[in-house]
This record gives C-alpha cells, structure tokens and sequence, in this order.
C-alpha cells in the first residue's frame, strides 16, 4: 500500500514537471521578439509526446505561470485612471499602453503560431485538448479557452473564409472527407456520398485559408416539393431520378457538420447557413422555404427517460404534465403493446413506457406506434419550445442554434417516425423537426454576414 502510494506521488511529481518545463518552453515563445521557427516546433512536438492523461497539467501550469502580475499592470492603469484633460491623441496612447499591458503572455504565444505552416491547425487542435480536458478533468480553464476563442474570433474574418460547393466533379479527396466526417447522418459507404451529391441534393464546406484543403463546416441541402417529414426520403436520394415531376420550392438542410472540435461555439454554421441560401437562391429562383430537417439529440436518454423514472431534474416538465399527455385509452394500449412486446404483464405505465422506448422494436408495432404518436410530438414540442438551461439557453442544443438564428417551429413541424435507425430511436425516439427560417430574415441576417466572406 505505502509502496503504491509512493509510487502515485513520484508518477504525480513527474506530471508536473514536465508540465512547468513545457510552461516554460512556451514562455520562451512569448518572450521572444521574433522566436525562431525551430523554437515553435519544438514546442509543438513536446506538447505532441506529452501524455494525454497529463494535459490538464499543462493548462493548469500556463494558467498559473504565464500570467499578467499586477505590477505590470498597475503603472499604466493608474496613469489612465488619473489622468485629467488629455488630448484624444495621448489618451489613445495610454489605453494602448493598457491593452498592452493587460494582454496575456499565452495569447503572444498563441499568436505566434498562426505565421508559420501548420501552426493554425495546432492551435485548434490545442483549443479541442482545452476543451475536452475542462469536462473531463473539473479544471476552470475558462480563461484559456477564451483567449484562444479570441484569437479564431479574429482569425474568421475578414476575407479568411470562403465557400465552395462539392459536387460529383469534386476531388475525390473532398468527396471521401464527407463520407469519414458526416456525424449527423453517418455513411458506411461511397455509394451513399453519390445519393447525397445527386440532382436535388446540394453540399456546400466553408474553408479558413490558412488551411485550404480541409473544411472547417460544411452543410448538407436537400431541394424538395415542400418540407421533407423522413430522412430517409431524403438519403434514399428518391429524387434523384430522370426529370422532375415538379420543381421544387424548398430547401431543407439535413446535416451541419462542424469539423474542428477547436472551433465549438464560435457560430459558423450560422455564417454557413447564410452564405449557401444565397448561393442557392442565385441559381434557383423558384426557393421559397428554407427549413431543416432536424435530429432532436438528447430528448430520450437525458429528458424523457429520466421523467419517466421520477428523477428530480431541474426542468417545466412534471410529472403531472407529462402524464396529462397520455389519456386513459393510450396508457391501456401501452400495457397491451408492452405485453405484446416483451411476452409478460407490467402494471405501471411509467415502467411499461421505459422499456418500451429503450427498445428499437417498438416502431414496428403498429398499435404502440398509433399510441404513441401524437403524446411524443407533443412533449418534444414541450421541450424544444419552453425548456431551458440556467443561462436561459433551450435545453436541446440544435433547437437553441437554430432557434437562435432566428427559425421558428410549431408542432406540426415535428414528425414522427422520422428517423427509424436504431440511433435515431435510441436518441429521439425516431422523432425529427423542421426548424422553418423566415425568408426576410434570412436575407437581412446574410447581408450583415457578408463582411466575413
């Protein structure tokens, strides 16, 4: 027991001193008036060898050494704070003498990384290491996250971005890193990539210029007669056959993929939704809607399951509600369809629903899928439109971003047996949503994006 412990302290002890000689490796990028490019991939290989178990030590160790001191700070602040009846010209002067001084060393470090090959994929791939280590690990490194936020913020506009289109005359290259980073609707096979780059399909990826082979995000469009209610009409690529019927008068974006994990939050599937209805627009005048055909990710394993086992949660929907949702004759069918199900008896329908809903052969009973239908839409309306977070944001993620951009939804919009794959059942209960985007708004939203393109 000693012996093991002592071991833990020494392996503990090793952690943190590799973790302050890379802190000062990076101090040493800071402080360097035009470091050398050896001395940034050196510090970049190092980070690279360092185990992943003993990244948060680093974080913690350049949250703690590579910081502003007060002195350093106090001279300038004082000046500015007691200054009386400066001129524009000095007073701009001493607020940059401020910024200067406030300015972290680790984002001078990070900054320097952005000039040299390779170094921009880095520091996203650093960002997506912060991000997983602050979940994992309970360390605040809020302050580092957001000077790297900072720095893409920065990065991401101005002429860096643009939009391409891929299509069956893209590089095979392009059309493969579809196939291997579609993780909304994930494909098993280039066959699938075709159906989804056919005739009345559109795929658009929005590039960063410093890292031109790869996208960033990029969206997949189905052109439809009106709002489609299954994904599986949209990959079965049922409209892809010769001549149309009748030209279609909606757009439905079916699967946003973000590719950098290192870019989470900072909103450019927003700039990507903006940017492909204009482009859309430009060749087919005949659009009128532009929706989406939406996962609800989370609405069974961490809403109504836990509900319906009586877990407190700090949610509107309760008991009663959720309950009044399901009248006398569907709790009698669930009792029936789980019997059917399962091959035995269950009294309550709380315990019959969770079994039920936990197995993806519900779907195929006709009896438990005409019962369950309009009580599932109903308290996915519930939890799209009225649940929240303590930052008063929408609990589902998707409808919080969409919402956000300025879609709407109503409850016909939500429709199921819309997704009957397996992962589809087990995370939404087969459920999907059309997030349905105002016209007018659209237009005024991609005129105030335009600068970042």
């Amino acid at each position: 027991m000693i012996e093991t412990a002592d071991r833990t302290r020494e392996a503990s002890r090793g952690a943190q001193r590799r973790a302050d000689k890379l802190a000062e490796l990076l101090r040493s990028v800071s402080l360097a008036a035009d470091p050398r490019p050896g001395l940034l991939q050196k510090f970049r290989l190092q980070y690279r060898d360092l185990p992943r178990e003993e990244r948060p030590w680093f974080f913690e160790a350049i949250l703690r050494r590579l910081e502003v001191g007060k002195p350093e700070i106090e001279k300038p602040m004082v000046a500015a704070l007691t200054c009386d009846g400066a001129g524009p010209a000095e007073w701009g002067r001493m607020i940059t003498d401020v910024r200067r001084a406030v300015e972290s060393p680790r984002l001078r470090a990070f900054r320097r990384f952005l000039n040299v090959s390779g170094g921009f994929k880095f520091l996203l791939d650093l960002r997506a290491n912060v991000i997983t280590a602050q979940a994992q690990s309970g360390l605040d490194l809020q302050p580092l996250d957001e000077e790297l936020s900072h720095l893409f913020n920065s990065w991401f506009q101005g002429g860096f971005l643009f939009l391409q289109e891929i299509s069956h005359d893209s590089s095979f290259r392009q059309i493969r890193f579809l196939k291997e980073h579609d993780m909304v609707h994930p494909m098993t096979s280039l066959d699938e990539i075709w159906h989804r780059l056919g005739r009345d399909r559109r795929c658009f990826a929005l590039y960063h210029r410093a890292m031109p082979e790869e996208p960033v995000v990029f969206i997949e469009a189905a052109l439809t007669r009106g709002m489609p209610r299954s994904i599986d009409d949209i990959l079965r690529g049922e409209q892809d056959s010769a001549g149309r019927k009748r030209r279609p008068d909606t757009v439905a974006f079916y699967s946003i993929n973000n590719t950098q994990d290192g870019l989470a939050g900072l909103g450019l599937g927003t700039v990507m939704i903006a940017e492909v209805v204009e482009a859309i627009r430009k060749v087919e005048p005949g659009i009128k809607t532009f929706c989406t055909l939406s996962p609800i990710p989370g609405f069974w394993r961490r809403y109504l399951e836990p509900l319906l086992e009586g877990q407190e949660r700090p949610v509107r929907m309760t008991g009663k509600r959720l309950w009044g949702f399901f009248p006398e004759k569907v709790r009698a069918e669930l009792l029936a369809g789980f019997a059917r199900l399962f091959g035995r008896r269950e009294t309550s329908p709380a315990r019959a629903l969770v079994e039920i809903l936990s197995n993806p052969r519900w779907i195929g009973d006709s009896g438990l899928a005409g019962a369950l239908r309009w009580p599932l839409c109903e308290i996915a309306y519930f939890y799209l439109k009225q649940e929240r977070d303590r930052q008063g944001k929408r609990l589902n993620p998707v409808a919080n971003f969409h919402m956000g951009n300025g879609a709407t939804v109503s409850l016909l919009n939500i429709h199921f047996a819309a997704n009957r794959s397996e992962r589809g059942l087990m995370d939404s209960c087969g459920l999907m949503v059309n997030y349905v985007y105002p016209t007018g708004r659209l237009h005024r939203f991609g005129k105030r994006l335009r600068s970042l393109l």
